[in-house]
C-alpha cells in the first residue's frame, strides 16, 4: 500500500510544477542543491537555506528518504505528523516542495490551520477522513475522502481532516514549497498573546474563559 501511494506522490509533485511560474519557491538554477553540512545557513525573507556542495559530490542517497514508514508521535488530538523538508532531506533542497506523513487514530482530529506560502495536495492512504476549506467567502468545501482519493487545500486557506472511520488513517500530503510554513487557528489566537480584552469583545468570552483557552493553548500563560 505505501509503495502505491508514492507513486501518487511523485505525480502529485509534478502537477503541482506543471506552471513553475505559479510555484510559491524561486525556481532553481541548478539541477539540484544538496545542502553542504560545513558552511553555516544563509537566511532569505522565507527560507533558511545551505550552500550546495559540488555536484560531483552528491550520491543516490542523497535523494531518498526513508524515514515514512512509520508514524510520528501522537498529540492529545490523536494526530500524529512527520514533515519533512530538507533538513532532513537533501535532495528537496531548492526544489520548491516538501511532505508529510500525517497518521489519524480513531475520531482523531488535524484541526484548523493554513499554510501561507503552499498549496497542499492530501492522499487518503488507508481510512476515511472528513477533509476540507473554507474560503475567503466562509464557504466550506468538504466531504469524507477515502482510502486512494486526493484532496486539495488551496494556498493560505484555512483546512481541516478527522478521521471519521473505524480505523486508523494515514495521509500523505505534498506542499508546492520547502517551508510552506503553518499556523494553527488555535493556537494563533489563544497562544499568541493577543490582548485579552480584543480576545473578548471577538469572541463574546469571559476573562475566565479566555484563561481557560490560553492554558490550552499555550501553557507558558500566566494568567
Amino acid at each position: 500500500m505505501v509503495e502505491k501511494s508514492w507513486v501518487l506522490i511523485v505525480l502529485m509533485v509534478f502537477i503541482m510544477h506543471g506552471d513553475e511560474s505559479l510555484a510559491s519557491d524561486p525556481d532553481p538554477i541548478q539541477d539540484f542543491c544538496i545542502p553542504n553540512p560545513k558552511f553555516g545557513y544563509i537566511k532569505t525573507a522565507h527560507l533558511s537555506i545551505l550552500p550546495c556542495k559540488n555536484s560531483s559530490e552528491a550520491t543516490t542517497d542523497d535523494f531518498v528518504f526513508s524515514g515514512l514508514k512509520s508514524s510520528g508521535n501522537f498529540t492529545d488530538t490523536g494526530l500524529a505528523t512527520f514533515p519533512v523538508n530538507p533538513t532532513i532531506f537533501p535532495g528537496i533542497n531548492t526544489l520548491g516542495i516538501s511532505f508529510v506523513r500525517a497518521d489519524l487514530k480513531v475520531g482523531g482530529i488535524n484541526p484548523p490551520h493554513f499554510h501561507p506560502r503552499a498549496t497542499e495536495i492530501a492522499y487518503v492512504v488507508q481510512g476515511s477522513v472528513y477533509s476540507g476549506f473554507v474560503d475567503s467567502n466562509n464557504r466550506v468545501f468538504s466531504r469524507v475522502i477515502e482510502q486512494g482519493e486526493v484532496m486539495v487545500f488551496p494556498k493560505g486557506l484555512l483546512h481541516f481532516q478527522m478521521n471519521v472511520g473505524e480505523k486508523p488513517s494515514t495521509i500523505f500530503a505534498c506542499l508546492n514549497s520547502q517551508n510552506p510554513g503553518l499556523q494553527k487557528i488555535p493556537s494563533a489566537i489563544f497562544g499568541s498573546g493577543i490582548k485579552e480584552e480584543l480576545l473578548e469583545k471577538a469572541f463574546g468570552l469571559n476573562h475566565k474563559q479566555i484563561g481557560t483557552m490560553r492554558r490550552r493553548f499555550d501553557p507558558k500563560t500566566v494568567n
